[in-house]
């Protein structure tokens, strides 16, 4: 099953036969997404719910004349399958980095969803996997393919203004209680125990299956490492920062008496060091959840906007975006459009946008990209969701916690340390090796 080198495309006639693992939610979106894109072929599904496949089938194949997939339960099966030359993986939080290395040792081109890893441990193992094998490796950070985060970084790193000392991520989002459910059998059709994977063995309850997994440890990593790794991703970007050397976070399960594990408030503060800045030669930034009624923080964003892929979460209800702070002025930015306001007055300044299409960005690395430059990607992902683990785990400890970026590890807090990785649940084990 090993994949050892070879060319970074070798598919036949041009065609990209891509394969979804995933497919209840988000997944559908990756179907629709590659089936759009020319010479592209979603050529199997994966899941371990064999209930969504027909439904899913009928939408998105059958009742649009298409060829039906192949399926699979057991992604192991589908990576044994030489038909199929890549894989998008949007399994939850906790099979992200495993689902995506054997992918990369089976020799398939792999894109993989936000956050790319479910901890730091991971994260690093993934970085290491792409650079080895001589295969395209995507990170789920869309926002980068944006013409509209492009100008922004340009903007922000050419000095428009000036000395940026502080970024904010903002992930407020209408959040409904999840109540509190039995435990039961798993739903028939379902393969819990290839679901759990690499997880601890707990019982089936829904509150851990279809979505409100983003919402207990064991799986998911809050709002901030769901859709606040977008934001956290352009805020570390246009901040120009790598990894912090000190992490605060202080938050709370607000509201709500149900079975969430996860903050539904949550202010995280990250600090970085910064030789070249004045004072005290430090930037910073800080990510904040809200859950419920909220305010837009800017202007831009008090109207709303429509719902979708051209704003994402923004809308009258949601606000997702970015503030950065400068020695000139500021800047906001959402998915699709930011705007600077300069000097005392906070006149209008440049502005920008643009969305771009990620999936057509996969398949174009796929025909003619060198992994070796592409790949170098999937390190910048890891940055950012370190930020969204390294802020859970100061939230979880309840203090404030010093970081060495060269080590990736708290020094001499081994309370901390413990928390950069997890057991795993042989055979679904992450490998030291890669």
């Amino acid at each position: 099953m090993l994949y050892t080198g070879g060319q970074a495309w070798a598919g036949a006639n041009n065609r990209v036969r891509v394969a979804v693992i995933g497919i209840h939610g988000m997944g559908q979106n990756h179907i629709r997404e590659y089936a759009a894109l020319p010479d592209v072929d979603v050529a199997a599904l994966c899941d371990v719910d064999a209930n969504l496949f027909g439904p899913v089938i009928k939408k998105h194949f059958t009742d649009k004349g298409l060829k039906p997939p192949k399926t699979y339960t057991d992604l192991r099966k589908l990576y044994e399958d030489p038909e199929i030359d890549a894989v998008s993986i949007v399994t939850p939080n906790h099979w992200h980095t495993l689902a995506a290395i054997w992918a990369i040792q089976a020799g398939k081109h792999v894109s993989v969803e936000k956050p790319c890893c479910h901890n730091i441990y991971e994260g690093g193992k993934l970085v290491e996997a792409a650079k080895k094998y001589r295969v395209i490796v995507q990170d789920g950070a869309e926002q980068r393919s944006n013409p509209c985060a492009q100008s922004m970084a340009a903007f922000l790193h050419n000095g428009g203004l000036g000395e940026v000392y502080m970024a904010k991520g903002i992930c407020y989002k209408w959040r409904n209680t999840i109540g509190r459910f039995p435990d039961e059998t798993p739903p028939d059709g379902v393969d819990y125990d290839l679901w759990l994977g690499p997880a601890p063995r707990r019982p089936f309850n829904r509150n851990r299956f279809h979505y409100n997994w983003h919402w207990n440890w064991d799986y998911g990593n809050g709002d901030m490492g769901n859709q606040g790794v977008h934001e956290m991703d352009i805020a570390r970007w246009g901040l120009g920062v790598k990894l912090p050397t000190k992490i605060t976070a202080v938050g709370g399960h607000m509201m709500f008496d149900d079975a969430q594990e996860t903050p539904n408030v949550l202010m995280a503060l990250f600090e970085f060091p910064n030789p070249a800045g004045g004072g005290d030669k430090k930037k910073i930034l800080q990510f904040e959840v809200r859950h419920w009624v909220s305010n837009g923080e800017d202007g831009m964003w008090l109207k709303g906007a429509k719902q979708g892929n051209d704003y994402m979460a923004t809308s009258a209800g949601n606000v997702t975006g970015n503030l950065f702070f400068g020695s000139k002025g500021y800047m906001v930015k959402d998915v699709n459009r930011w705007r600077t306001c300069l000097g005392e007055k906070r006149e209008p300044g440049e502005s920008g946008s643009g969305i771009g299409n990620h999936y057509q960005n996969f398949i174009t690395a796929i025909r003619s990209g060198d992994p070796q430059t592409f790949n170098r990607s999937i390190e910048e992902g890891f940055y950012s969701c370190a930020l969204i683990h390294l802020g859970n785990i100061a939230y979880r400890l309840g203090r404030t916690l010093t970081f060495d970026p060269d080590t990736l590890r708290f020094p001499g807090d081994e309370e901390a340390n413990a928390m950069l990785t997890r057991e795993y649940r042989a055979p679904f084990v992450v490998p030291d090796k890669v």
